[in-house]
C-alpha cells in the first residue's frame, strides 16, 4: 500500500485520533529523519475564523521550548489541511506511546514516588504554559488527558511529554463541539437497530474507527472542568481548566478510577506516604478560584507529612465497577475505554467484617445418600450415531498439605507458597465443574481468510481430552484464595487483582459482590489460572484443544454457534459479564465458548507459529518461549469479529483487566 505524502513528509501510520485531528508518524522525504504529524480536520480550511485564529496563534505555540513539552517545529498547508510537524516522542522500545497506552501494557507497579516524578513533570509543563501569553490572554491548554501525555525513552525514569498546547482555542470550541455530536450521532444511530432505515440514514463506518470515535469523546469529557461543560462560548475557560484536569489525572494514576460522585480519598485506600488527599481536594474544587495558584507549588506542599483533610467528607464506594483494558460500551465510567490496565498498589482498609455470600456444597456422602450421580464428567454425545469408544475419565489428584501450585512453572515459587494446618484445608474443598469430553482425532485449525497470525488452516492431531463446560466462577476462584492465603507470589506478580474483579477483601474477608457468584471470574493473570487449575488437579487447555472444543462438531463452523452468531446467543458487544450458563450450549455442550470472558490457554502466543505447527501437528503445544499468552473466545465487550473460533488473542502473562477469565481443561486415556 502506497502511503500518503502531505508536503515533504510521508507519513508512516496513524497512532492517534481525536477531536483535534489525526497524529500520524511521518518522515522527511529528503532528511529521513522521524517526526509528528498533526493533521487538523480538514473541514477547517474553509473556516475564516479558523484560518486567523492559527496565523496569529501558531507562532506562539512553536516559540514553547520547555523539557517536557512536545516541540513544534512548523505548521503548514497541504491538498486542503492544516498540519502541524512536531517533534518525534518514542519510549525505550522505539514506539510512540501515549500514557494511556504505556499503562495498558505495564506490568510492575508504581510507587507513590513513581507517581509523584510523573506529576511533576507534567506540573512543570503546565506551569511553564501557564506563564506565557497569546494576544494578550493567558495561555491554557484545555484538553489535558492521558492520550496526549506522550511517554519519552529514558532508563533511569519516566519522561512524559505534553502535546495539543493551546489547539483547542485555535480549532474553536463552537468546531470541536460540532465534530463531537456527530461522532456521538453516528456512535449512536450505527448502535441502533434503526441506523439503516431510510429517514435517517448514517453513513457506513469500520467497526475500529467507531470506537477510535466513541473512545476519543469518553476520554475528552472525563477530563473536562465543570466550567467547560457549561455553554458559554462568550467565556473562555483559563489554566483552572487545567488544575482541574491535572486532579483528574492525579486521582486515576493514585485510584485507577475516575473522582464521580462520592468518591474515596487516597488516604482511606493506604496512600499516605504524600498528602495527596490536598491536592485532589486543591484541584477539584468546584470552584476555579479555590483551585491552586501553583500546581508545582501544591506538590511541593503535598511532600510533608500527611494530616487528616478535613474540608472534605468522603465515602467510600460499595460497588465500584472495575476499570477494564477496554473498557465497557455502556458503562457509565467515561474512562472505561481508554484503559485496559492501570497500576496497582497494595492497598490497606479499615477492618470490616463481611461474611462470604457463596455457599458450600453438599458433601460426597451426603450427595451418595440421596441416591444422586457423583462424577464430575458426562460423555459428549457423538453426532450422526457415531460411537464414542470406551474412555478413562481423568484422575483429578488435588494437592493435600503441599499447596504450592508454583510447581507447574518449573521455577523455585512462582505462585506464594502456602503450608496450611490439615483442618484448614479439609475445611476449604473446591467446587468442582462438570467436564466434557472430545475424541482425540484430526482436526482443522486456523482460518483461510482471517487474521495473519490465523493462517495457514491446516489439519492437527489432538488426543482426547476433557473440558470444563463452563468458566470458572467467582464462588469457585473464592475458595482458592481463601486457601491462598493471599494475592500474589513470592515474585510479587498477581494472581487476581481484586480491584479488577468481582471478589472483594475487607478485614482479612473475602466476599464476591452481590449478584456475581455465578459470573465467570475475571482480573486472573495467566499465574493465577495456572495456579487454580494445579488446585483442583486440572490444567488449562492448550490453544488447539480450545478451538478444536469451540468448534464442537460442525468442523468448518465460523463461531462456536454456527455460521451466524447472534446477540441471543452470546454475551457480546454488552456492558457486562452474564452468570455462566445464561445461553444455550455448543454441540459438545459447553458454555460462553463465544464471549463473556477472554480464556487463558497454556500456550506461549507466536503469530506465525502455524507455519510451524503444519510441520508438527501431533499435539501442538505452541512455542517454547515467548513474550504473551493466548487468550481465546471473545469477552462481553468484544464486537462480532472477536467471537470466531479461529480469532487470536495475547497478552503478557500477568496482566490484569474485567475481561480476562479461564476454563480448565484435563488429559483422558483411552482403553
Amino acid at each position: 500500500m502506497e502511503h500518503r505524502t502531505l508536503g515533504d513528509y510521508t507519513m508512516v501510520k496513524l497512532i492517534g485520533q481525536g477531536m483535534l485531528g489525526m497524529i500520524f508518524l511521518a518522515e522527511h522525504r529528503f532528511m529521513k529523519k522521524p517526526y509528528l504529524l498533526q493533521v487538523l480536520p480538514e473541514e477547517l480550511a474553509t473556516d475564516r475564523g479558523f484560518i486567523q485564529r492559527f496565523e496569529e496563534e501558531i507562532g506562539y505555540l512553536a516559540s514553547l521550548d520547555h523539557p517536557n513539552i512536545v516541540k513544534i517545529y512548523t505548521a503548514s498547508f497541504d491538498q486542503g489541511a492544516y498540519f502541524l510537524v512536531m517533534e518525534c516522542i518514542v519510549d525505550s522500545s522505539g514506539e510512540t506511546t501515549t500514557l494511556a497506552q504505556y499503562l495498558s501494557g505495564r506490568d510492575a507497579n508504581f510507587t507513590e514516588s513513581d507517581l509523584l516524578m510523573i506529576l511533576k513533570q507534567v506540573a512543570s509543563a503546565l506551569d511553564y504554559a501557564h506563564s506565557k501569553k497569546v494576544n494578550g490572554q493567558e495561555l491554557a491548554h484545555r484538553s489535558l488527558k492521558l492520550s496526549n501525555i506522550l511517554v519519552g525513552k529514558s532508563k533511569d525514569k519516566l519522561e512524559v511529554y505534553l502535546s495539543d498546547f493551546g489547539l483547542s482555542r485555535i480549532v474553536g470550541t463552537g468546531a470541536i463541539l460540532t465534530r463531537t455530536f456527530k461522532h456521538v450521532a453516528e456512535a449512536l444511530n450505527l448502535a441502533s437497530p434503526f441506523s439503516r432505515c431510510d429517514v435517517y440514514p448514517s453513513p457506513a463506518i469500520d467497526d475500529q474507527k467507531l470506537v477510535l470515535l466513541h473512545q476519543s469523546f469518553l476520554q475528552n469529557y472525563a477530563f473536562l472542568a465543570p466550567e467547560q461543560r457549561k455553554i458559554q462560548l462568550q467565556k473562555l475557560v483559563g489554566k483552572k481548566a487545567d488544575y482541574y484536569a491535572f486532579g483528574v489525572l492525579a486521582y486515576y494514576l493514585l485510584m485507577q478510577e475516575l473522582p464521580e460522585g462520592i468518591f474515596e480519598m487516597p488516604s482511606a485506600v493506604g496512600l499516605r506516604q504524600f498528602n495527596w488527599d490536598l491536592l485532589i481536594n486543591s484541584c477539584l474544587n468546584q470552584n476555579p478560584e479555590k483551585r491552586p495558584a501553583s500546581l508545582t507549588k501544591i506538590l511541593s506542599e503535598i511532600e510533608n507529612p500527611f494530616q487528616e483533610a478535613t474540608s472534605f467528607v468522603s465515602t467510600p464506594k460499595q460497588d465500584s465497577q472495575p476499570l477494564t483494558a477496554e473498557g465497557k460500551d455502556t458503562a457509565p465510567s467515561p474512562a472505561s475505554f481508554f484503559l485496559k490496565q492501570a497500576p496497582n498498589f497494595a492497598l490497606e482498609s479499615e477492618p470490616v467484617t463481611i461474611t462470604p455470600i457463596y455457599r458450600p456444597e453438599k458433601k460426597e456422602a451426603e450427595i451418595k445418600k440421596e441416591g444422586k450421580e457423583t462424577s464430575s464428567f458426562k460423555e459428549v454425545e457423538e453426532p450422526q450415531g457415531r460411537k464414542t469408544p470406551l474412555l478413562k475419565m481423568p484422575k483429578l489428584e488435588r494437592p493435600t498439605t503441599d499447596l504450592d501450585p508454583g510447581a507447574v512453572f518449573h521455577v523455585s515459587s512462582a505462585v506464594k507458597t502456602y503450608s496450611p494446618e490439615q483442618k484448614d484445608v479439609a475445611n476449604i474443598q473446591p467446587l468442582m465443574t462438570e467436564m466434557t469430553v472430545v475424541e482425540g482425532g484430526t482436526f482443522n485449525r486456523g482460518s483461510k481468510d482471517g487474521s495473519r497470525d490465523e493462517m495457514p488452516r491446516h489439519p492437527i492431531s489432538l488426543r482426547s481430552f476433557a473440558i470444563d463446560i463452563h468458566p470458572v466462577t467467582n464462588e469457585q476462584f473464592v475458595r482458592f484464595l481463601e486457601v491462598m492465603g493471599g494475592e500474589k507470589d513470592t515474585n510479587h506478580n498477581d494472581i487476581i487483582r481484586l480491584r479488577d474483579a468481582r471478589i472483594k477483601r475487607s478485614g482479612g474477608k473475602l466476599s464476591i459482590e452481590s449478584g456475581y457468584s455465578k459470573h465467570p471470574v475475571v482480573g486472573v493473570t495467566w499465574y493465577g489460572a495456572v495456579a487454580y487449575a494445579k488446585w483442583i488437579g486440572k490444567r488449562l487447555p492448550t490453544e488447539a484443544e480450545w478451538e478444536v472444543a469451540a468448534r464442537g462438531a460442525q468442523e468448518n463452523a465460523l463461531y462456536p454457534t454456527g455460521e451466524e452468531i447472534e446477540k441471543n446467543q452470546a454475551n457480546f458487544f454488552s456492558s457486562d459479564t452474564t452468570a455462566v450458563m445464561s445461553y444455550t450450549p455448543t454441540s459438545f455442550g459447553l458454555y460462553d465458548m463465544a464471549g463473556n470472558v477472554y480464556e487463558w490457554c497454556q500456550d506461549w502466543y507466536g503469530y506465525n507459529y502455524y507455519e510451524t505447527s503444519i510441520q508438527e501437528p501431533d499435539n501442538p503445544k505452541g512455542p517454547l518461549q515467548g513474550v504473551y499468552r493466548v487468550l481465546r473466545g471473545g469477552c462481553w465487550k468484544s464486537l462480532k469479529e472477536d467471537l470466531r473460533c479461529s480469532r487470536r488473542h495475547r497478552n503478557n502473562p500477568g496482566t490484569v483487566n474485567g475481561t480476562y477469565g479461564f476454563r480448565c481443561a484435563a488429559d483422558v486415556e483411552e482403553n
